[in-house]
């Protein structure tokens, strides 16, 4: 039948050779002028809902100048005064023997683990962006750890989602214990999936050589040490610092206050809406009501409105909320995620690894929230 179809019928035959021509053509188009498209899109949306863009352009800054800055300006400080010091050395140098086995990284991830923890997105991700120009870790290695470094603190998962948003310090702990032991499981999944691709790179688990990305080879070094700082010196190391931490936050501070505007623009365009009705029957064959569509997309697109809409969201099966918060906690959403690519994107860092990693993580974090609301006697929190 295809053989009588192509002697035949020759003018059939073109046509369909055509049509598949013009296919390709327009795809290969759409893919090299797509981000001109999108950016064309976003500016007439800025025109068409000016009046709502200003309104959320202004809840954004006050966010970014009253939520943002207080909390994660004297880390980014910080981070950058410890550099100056033999801190991260030392860490290097005691946990080695963890580290290496436990999530094939350098001791001192130790710190970027800890400060991420401590800090909450993105500081994380400035570490590592500091441990490849100092020549700590390979790219290989800052790629994954990226993935399990760059976390939501406990200042908000307890404080703002925990304590403002559901009104019980009980979820925000669980919600952050949690939070850690799935940004845990990644490092180890992510070192597990990877160990093949770098056996040539090591000798032994615990005796192997720090390298440094150089084009397209790893040239073995050993760990900078930092020269203890002196008081003659602090003047200079602590304006630097600050200038370094500046420019970060307002790069922060500019993404708040843009995807501030993403969502309200969304949100007025009935985008958010009419793609939340596409999705529905996906929540329905897992029992999820609807109310939880629109909170969770806003939430994939950015973390603070959408865990505040999740959290709101009126439903008796509040077990139902704090699984969803769990995974988008974990995930960070897309402001988060560029967040990272413009702190990386100078050190030639790909963004997928870290994009994978966040992904699995908030599936692990909603999966042992969950495990916990069902086993847990005391943490039943259904109405």
């Amino acid at each position: 039948m295809v053989k009588e179809f192509s002697t035949s019928n020759p003018s059939m035959v073109l046509e369909h050779t055509q049509n598949k021509s013009k296919i390709k053509i327009w795809v290969y188009s759409l893919k090299r002028n797509g981000v001109t498209i999108l950016f064309c899109l976003f500016t007439i949306c800025l025109v068409l809902f000016s009046r709502t863009n200003l309104s959320a352009a202004k809840n954004g800054l006050i966010l970014w100048a009253t939520a943002v800055v207080p909390s994660l300006f004297p880390f980014f400080v910080a981070t950058e005064m410890l550099s100056y010091t033999n801190v991260v050395s030392c860490l290097g140098k005691w946990l080695t023997p963890i580290m290496r086995p436990l999530f094939g990284v350098p001791g001192e991830a130790a710190f970027a683990f800890i400060m991420g923890l401590i800090s909450g997105y993105p500081v994380g991700a400035k570490i590592v962006s500091n441990f490849i120009e100092q020549g700590i870790c390979t790219k290989e290695e800052a790629e994954r750890m990226l993935a399990f470094t760059n976390n939501s603190g406990p200042l908000f998962i307890i404080g703002t989602v925990g304590i403002t948003l559901f009104g019980n310090t009980t979820i925000g702990i669980l919600l952050l214990i949690t939070h850690i032991l799935a940004c845990i499981s990644v490092g180890i999944i992510l070192n597990i999936c990877t160990l093949h691709k770098r056996k040539h790179d090591f000798k032994s688990s615990y005796s192997i050589a720090d390298t440094i990305h150089n084009g397209k080879k790893n040239i073995p070094i050993s760990s900078p040490k930092a020269t203890p700082p002196t008081f003659s010196s602090l003047g200079e190391i602590l304006g630097t610092s600050i200038k370094n931490a500046t420019s970060t936050i307002l790069l922060i501070g500019g993404f708040v206050v843009l995807f501030s505007v993403v969502i309200s623009i969304l949100n007025q365009s009935h985008l958010l809406d009419n793609f939340s009705r596409i999705c529905s029957p996906m929540f329905s064959a897992f029992h999820i009501p609807y109310e939880f569509c629109k909170p969770f997309f806003s939430g994939i697109v950015e973390l603070t409105n959408g865990v505040s809409l999740v959290a709101g969201t009126p439903v008796k099966n509040l077990s139902t909320s704090i699984i969803f918060c769990s995974f988008l906690l974990g995930f960070g959403g897309f402001s988060v995620l560029l967040q990272v690519f413009s702190i990386i994107s100078k050190n030639g860092l790909s963004i997928k690894k870290y994009t994978y990693g966040k992904l699995l993580q908030g599936c692990l974090a909603s999966l042992y929230t969950g495990l916990a609301l069902q086993f847990i006697p005391f943490l039943q929190f259904n109405l």
